[in-house]
């Protein structure tokens, strides 16, 4: 899958949660619920992969690193503060979306104002 392409889905699993925003953020598409959780990182400073750096539940991050270090990674810059890198283009040539979007949903309710995060509970 080529970078515009996981841009597109990408934008389609973040655009899909209650108002939801993206604009560009140090130069990468990024999704916003008044805070951003959602940042896609393609080729970060020369590094090989695409990836998300997301907002992650506490302890989520080194669970789930020590659990794939292949697909999961602590992100510069944020990792310090408990965001999650998941890499996109991992052994298979992409990603597995049902994943990404349990990632992504996951960031929307660690940044989301409590009654926002409370609609994607409930299916909306």
């Amino acid at each position: 899958m080529d970078p515009d392409e996981l841009v597109e889905r990408l934008r389609q699993v973040c655009l899909a949660l209650p108002e939801v925003t993206e604009k560009v953020s140090h130069g990468s598409p990024s999704w916003f619920v008044r805070k951003m959780f959602v940042s896609y990182v393609g080729h970060h400073h020369g590094d090989e992969h695409l990836a998300i750096w997301v907002a992650a539940p506490e302890g989520a991050q080194e669970e789930m690193v020590t659990a794939d270090p292949a697909r999961f990674f602590r992100p510069p810059y944020v990792g310090h503060r408990g965001w999650l890198g998941m890499r996109l283009d991992v052994e298979t040539g992409g990603p597995d979306w049902d994943e990404v979007r349990e990632v992504v949903a996951d960031a929307y309710r660690v940044i989301a104002p409590k009654k926002l995060a409370a609609r994607l509970d409930e299916g909306a």
